[in-house]
């Protein structure tokens, strides 16, 4: 996975010039800010930033880390991510921060994540941020026709999508698509307020940290 970002940053954000998807992610881009305003935030998975640009301004902190240099770089370029602080990390291993976090965002991160190492992330999750903090997920819904199809699942139940990349290269990728109750399932034990919502392309999750 990590391979397959570095050598897809360069033509990652392709994937957000899609015409069908435009009205999708303007709603987004305005929804987004408020979940995290005022806060210090930790963005895992952060890739190149396209979303830290929407809530950066309004958040008083945010740490963006991502397990590539490659895209780290074209985050930091981003106009309204100056103030950001970058981390080359792996989201299976967080840093714990000196002070926990008021709220935690990953974008179209937790799809990447096999299904046994789902609560293994969450909860090391948990552990950089306080009681009460707001975690909010956001990805792709399934979409026949429009999504890269899927490829046989393996054992433990992970689907996968085969990615062709501008080099010619191509990638097998977990790409798992949980749906409401798989998520508020996995967080039942440590959750308060969960809440799910969708676009015609995406859905976002948020709870409440106990």
């Amino acid at each position: 996975m990590k391979e397959y970002y570095a050598a897809r940053a360069k033509e990652y954000d392709q994937i957000y010039a899609k015409p069908e998807r435009q009205a999708d992610l303007r709603l987004i881009e305005q929804w987004l800010p408020s979940r995290f305003e005022g806060a210090r935030v930790f963005e895992i998975a952060c890739g190149t930033g396209y979303w830290t640009q929407f809530f950066a301004p309004v958040s008083k902190r945010v740490l963006g880390l991502d397990a590539s240099a490659e895209t780290l770089q074209i985050a930091q370029a981003r106009p309204n991510n100056e103030s950001v602080q970058w981390l080359v990390g792996d989201a299976y291993a967080l840093p714990a921060p000196r002070e926990p976090y008021d709220a935690a965002f990953a974008g179209f991160w937790f799809s990447h994540v096999p299904l046994a190492r789902q609560k293994e992330f969450l909860l090391g999750l948990n552990k950089t941020l306080r009681s009460g903090a707001r975690v909010v997920m956001l990805d792709n819904l399934y979409v026949e026709g429009n999504s890269t199809p899927l490829i046989a699942p393996d054992p433990e139940g992970n689907t996968y999508q085969l990615r062709k990349l501008a080099d010619g290269s191509s990638h097998r990728v977990v790409k798992n698509y949980p749906n409401e109750f798989d998520l508020c399932d996995l967080v039942a034990s440590f959750a308060e307020r969960p809440t799910y919502t969708t676009w015609q392309y995406y859905w976002a999750f948020e709870y409440t940290l106990r």
